[in-house]
């Protein structure tokens, strides 16, 4: 199956002009936002094409990446905050634990799965490493100071703020207009989901796996998992593996053409939707089109390190998660009880080994 494309263009233009759209293009504008919304609720994913956000953006990116992690892992390390629940500076690998290994209801879930579907069994902790980079205004006053820390910059990277900052920022500007077309096909206001994303800790966040030395086929770089924020975002990797599961329970390897972003639903998206939309379950994983790539990656001589360009687009810490709107009469509404999105994300990094301890004072 194909997910979806859905060129932002159109949207973007209409949008920007200011005042009200003429008839033909308010048609337009309903049909793509019901596009949106629908491939959010039946397949948790969507795949867009923003204008703003470039191949070539994402290459520098990515370029940048790799060259981090080929760094030594002493040096690596000088970036780790465990007091600060990893959400800024390096995640080393070994530390992530995949949501499928501690949560007994997703793995009676699994079981009852066709073998055809079921994800593959993790072993242990995720072998892959993570970068958290803070993205756009944090509030100066909150509940969750750990979770809106200051960033951290590794030394001999002069481009890395502004590399950083910018494919961020264009990665944020995507998810903002995919959130306004959501909620008008969803029929709430168009700035349902954006006015509660304002100064939220959004994290751009990539993924660095060594396939040199964990390139074996079958290796989970990232367990059978949901994301615990309100939409995720991908650049195009440079390696596949990425598996994800559409609400029918249909297993689908992902293929982003070139040119186009991976978006997610996360767990704070299926809350304010009160079940109408579900997070996504994802994993990676080692397949024989990521040994393909290892081969021409080295026979071209490029880096062995697979990159995701991931960025986590959040509700705001101090903001209410509750189902929005119509949503608050949906069936399953009860299952979400309102709560400070803080609140959740810290109980959601708990059970994934996160949540450290914090620093003595």
């Amino acid at each position: 199956m194909e997910l979806a494309i859905v060129d932002l263009t159109p949207y973007l233009a209409i949008r920007d002009q200011g005042g009200s759209p003429a008839e033909a293009e308010e048609e337009k504008l309903a049909a793509l936002c019901a596009a949106v919304s629908g491939s959010l609720r039946e397949t948790g994913a969507l795949l867009v094409k923003d204008p703003r956000c470039s191949a070539e953006d994402n290459d520098r990116f990515i370029d940048m990446m790799e060259r981090y992690f080929e760094c030594p892992d002493s040096f690596k390390r000088l970036q780790e905050r465990p007091h600060l629940h990893y959400q800024v500076g390096v995640t080393p690998e070994g530390v992530e634990v995949p949501r499928s290994l501690v949560d007994e209801h997703m793995q009676e879930k699994v079981l009852k799965m066709p073998e055809l579907f079921r994800p593959t069994t993790p072993k242990g902790p995720d072998p892959k490493w993570r970068y958290m980079w803070r993205v756009g205004p944090r509030p100066s006053i909150t509940r969750f100071q750990e979770l809106n820390s200051e960033p951290v910059i590794p030394e001999g990277f002069p481009d890395w703020k502004e590399t950083m900052d910018s494919w961020g920022l264009k990665m944020i500007s995507a998810i903002e207009a995919v959130a306004e077309m959501a909620a008008i096909g969803f029929g709430l206001s168009k700035d349902a989901f954006t006015s509660l994303m304002k100064q939220g800790p959004h994290l751009l966040a990539p993924t660095g796996s060594d396939l040199q030395y964990h390139g074996v086929e079958g290796t989970v770089f990232a367990g059978y998992h949901y994301d615990l924020n309100f939409l995720t975002i991908h650049g195009r990797s440079r390696f596949p593996g990425l598996n994800i599961w559409l609400r029918n329970g249909q297993k689908v390897e992902v293929k982003v053409p070139v040119g186009c972003l991976l978006i997610q639903t996360g767990k704070q998206l299926e809350w304010l939707t009160g079940g109408e939309c579900l997070a996504g379950m994802h994993e990676v994983v080692v397949t024989s089109r990521t040994l393909e790539a290892i081969e021409q990656a080295r026979q071209q001589n490029r880096s062995l390190w697979r990159v995701s360009s991931t960025l986590f687009a959040h509700i705001a810490s101090d903001a209410t998660l509750k189902p929005l709107g119509h949503f608050a009469d949906a069936p399953l509404a009860a299952n979400y009880p309102t709560m400070f999105a803080g609140e959740y994300v810290e109980q959601e990094l708990s059970a994934i080994n996160l949540k450290g301890k914090k620093s003595p004072s």
